[in-house]
């Protein structure tokens, strides 16, 4: 069965579909050795090039949807890369070959938790739709008075830039004082969208962690900047949920209580070296400086000595005084 390009190309990890909708139209892909056109459809036996070079394209039967869990810390950012040079989340995502992970959704770069990742175009784009209305839940610490009026127009809705916006849950923890956490539940992932929800109403909010996406949460033995990949219940519950055919074959072994605390503290490893490596200055092929050490005195030059009779006068002149009367002894004479 034919397919459109951009879909082809994109779920061979050349790129996203918006980015090869526009190497379509700027004549950077051929199809048989004529160029592309924005329409075409493509089936698995054609050629297909991008800028001169061969991609191997598979069908959507022959692809293995894969799904990851990532643990976002603060401080990074939901892109490939960044001219400031922060770090992203796609630098800790292991490498595959033929595909390329997919973010479903983004955080913003002072939000944490669970960020989910696929290879499937089709099912990262549905996941993201908001006519699907996946759940999403956030753990949310909120500075300021708040009373029960401005909860009641967070649930009912309120007024953003981007249109109406409402919670769809919230729940207060329990909790005195102008520091408060709450529990919020959107279905949609507008930019920054329980941030100005809340600054609406004029309060602030101090931290931000989503907890859920769907019925999947964020895993307890999951550190901060680790990756865990699902196994194929949980993938076709993802699918099931958009609407999609599941899946029939995945990637993950089965592993027993041993082997995944291995793997854990593995990752745990992995995720401290990365944090180093990221926080020392003048790093080289991600091996952390060398500190300065306190520059050494060069014993190859030998100091100054003087000659051995001032040494010897030097000391002769340390021995304590001789006794009056005191005869030196004089040396024996040898015979001849």
């Amino acid at each position: 069965m034919s397919e459109k390009l951009q879909k082809v190309l994109a779920r061979a990890g050349v790129g996203s579909r918006r980015e090869m909708e526009e190497w379509i139209s700027r004549g950077r892909v051929t199809v048989d050795g004529k160029p592309a056109v924005l329409g075409d459809r493509v089936e698995s036996a054609q050629a297909i090039r991008v800028d001169g070079h061969p991609v191997q394209i598979a069908s959507e039967e022959q692809h293995i949807c894969r799904v990851l869990a990532y643990h976002k810390p603060e401080g990074e950012i939901c892109s490939r890369t960044d001219p400031e040079g922060r770090p992203t989340v796609f630098s800790r995502l292991p490498n595959i070959k033929g595909a390329r992970w997919i973010a479903i959704g983004r955080l913003d770069i002072n939000t944490s938790g669970l960020l989910l990742f696929t290879t499937d175009g089709e099912l990262a784009n549905r996941l993201m739709h908001p006519k699907f209305e996946v759940e999403r839940e956030y753990a949310v610490r909120v500075f300021g008075e708040i009373n029960d009026a401005m909860i009641q127009r967070l649930r009912t809705g309120v007024e953003l830039e981007d249109g109406k916006a409402n919670f769809k849950k919230i729940k207060a923890l329990p909790g005195e004082g102008i520091n408060r956490w709450f529990h919020v539940v959107l279905t949609e992932g507008r930019n920054r969208e329980v941030r100005r929800m809340w600054e609406s109403q004029g309060a602030v909010v101090s931290r931000l962690i989503r907890v859920r996406y769907g019925d999947l949460l964020l895993p307890k033995h999951l550190p901060a900047g680790g990756y865990a990949e699902y196994p194929l219940d949980e993938v076709n519950y993802l699918r099931k949920l958009v609407h999609l055919s599941a899946e029939t074959e995945t990637l993950v072994k089965a592993e027993d209580r041993t082997e995944r605390r291995r793997r854990m503290a593995s990752m745990k490893r992995a995720v401290r070296k990365h944090q180093i490596a990221e926080k020392t200055p003048g790093k080289a092929e991600g091996k952390p400086a060398k500190t300065e050490r306190p520059a050494k005195t060069d014993r190859s030059k030998k100091t100054e000595r003087a000659p051995k009779s001032e040494e010897r006068a030097g000391n002769n002149s340390n021995k304590p005084a001789r006794k009056p009367g005191h005869k030196p002894k004089q040396p024996t004479r040898q015979r001849s």
